[in-house]
């Protein structure tokens, strides 16, 4: 029945149902004058102030709102103000109410805290929240101190189940986007390497017809020439006819063996395609040129691990919704441009990603450029040769495919960025 819904999802609903159980106590003491005389005294809890109804639906929209997409969006600053106010909601929720209702809010904010902080200060966070209702313990249920540092630590326990046991679907919730992206790339590797196989097959049954077929129909042709020029009368007839049907022959043969390696050639979009299946923190629109084919394997798998490192950073580092990545043919080169709609920086310091991208293409006579401008993302252009070139020897990529980085008119672009100064892969 739960199958459908991941872990975040099913601890959003758990913690908004166990906040809707919290109000029937609540609506329960509200309505306790309506019973007559000698109610509210048999009742422990005292009827709640509007001030206490505003901090309980404060923290029902604050958890409501901190907990949509959970593990999937970006955490940003406003989540830890919410952080803050969901925590300010479910002490003042026991201030008001003077109960311990407020510490079972707070174990439902125990589960929102290893998605926004790192484990140490989201252990901290925990216990000082449930100390924070001490006060409450003390002088609105009368608990001796001891007592009521007891009742706090005993519902700090219990947070701090709820806190791991949603540690533990964080873990799992990213190892199972771990999971997708080496499918993704496992995926894509296996159409490269299956493109490649068909090539070098192709490749190989040419070479075989060329060398074997062809050198002996080259033999026989010359031979039926021999034999023309020695016979007579209708058996010359007979030869003439026949070295004509092997030249016919030599000539398929030699059309077969052009058409096998001109069909030799790598389809770089069927191995780019499934790079941007099913990422979940990212919507990526690929443009990929129909037919976009590449003869050199090394090359296509150059192009195909840069593509990754592109889609890696801007999920890591750019802070982007979406991607966009254009591949294409331009004047004897194929040409990959990326850009996303980040936050950019000010400044972009290289890190290994980048420096592995360059040196990838270096080695086959491409270059990589990069533009980062602050509330315009990021942008990468990255280039390479389908043949040997002048660039290998230090030269450029022939016209457009070196053509310098513009200022387009589109949505704000961009792709792996980081705050100034910070350090991209």
């Amino acid at each position: 029945m739960f199958a459908r819904f991941g872990h975040d999802r099913l601890l959003r609903y758990a913690g908004l149902f166990t906040w809707a159980v919290v109000s029937l106590p609540l609506l329960y003491s509200w309505l306790v004058p309506l019973f007559g005389e000698g109610a509210e005294e048999a009742l422990a809890l005292r009827p709640m102030p509007w001030q206490g109804w505003v901090s309980y639906f404060a923290f029902g929209v604050s958890y409501a709102w901190l907990t949509r997409g959970l593990g999937v969006r970006r955490r940003t600053v406003g989540d830890f103000a919410l952080l803050l106010i969901l925590t300010l909601a479910a002490v003042g929720v026991s201030y008001w109410n003077e109960s311990g209702l407020g510490s079972v809010l707070l174990m439902v904010a125990a589960c929102v805290l290893p998605w926004l902080l790192p484990l140490p200060l989201g252990v901290a966070w925990l216990v000082l929240s449930q100390l924070a209702v001490v006060p409450v313990f003390v002088h609105g249920l009368n608990f001796p101190l001891l007592e009521a540092l007891m009742q706090s630590v005993l519902y700090a326990g219990f947070s701090g189940f709820v806190f791991v046991t949603s540690l533990v679907a964080r873990q799992q919730a990213q190892a199972r986007e771990e999971q997708r992206r080496l499918n993704s790339e496992l995926r894509a590797t296996r159409a490269l390497l299956a493109e490649s196989a068909r090539v070098n097959e192709r490749t190989r049954i040419s070479r075989e017809l060329h060398d074997l077929l062809g050198h002996h129909l080259t033999a026989l042709s010359l031979n039926l020439e021999v034999a023309g020029h020695l016979s007579e009368g209708r058996v010359k007839e007979h030869v003439q006819q026949a070295h004509t049907l092997a030249r016919l022959l030599l000539t398929d043969v030699r059309e077969a063996v052009s058409q096998l390696r001109e069909g030799g050639s790598i389809d770089l979009g069927a191995a780019l395609r499934p790079l941007a299946e099913n990422v979940p923190s990212l919507a990526i629109h690929m443009d990929i040129e129909e037919p976009l084919t590449l003869e050199d394997p090394e090359r296509a798998h150059v192009l195909l691990r840069c593509t990754q490192e592109i889609i890696t950073n801007a999920v890591r580092h750019a802070g982007a919704h979406n991607l966009w990545i254009d591949a294409r043919r331009i004047d004897g080169g194929i040409v990959i441009e990326a850009r996303d709609d980040g936050a950019g920086a000010e400044a972009l310091i290289p890190g290994n990603g980048l420096r592995g991208m360059r040196e990838r293409l270096a080695q086959h006579g491409g270059e990589l450029q990069v533009d980062c401008r602050p509330g315009a993302g990021f942008r990468l252009r990255l280039a390479v040769p389908t043949t040997i070139s002048p660039i290998a020897l230090g030269g450029t990529i022939p016209n457009g495919a070196n053509a310098p980085l513009s200022n387009p008119s589109n949505p704000p672009e961009g792709g792996e960025t980081t705050p100034e100064g910070a350090t991209a892969s």
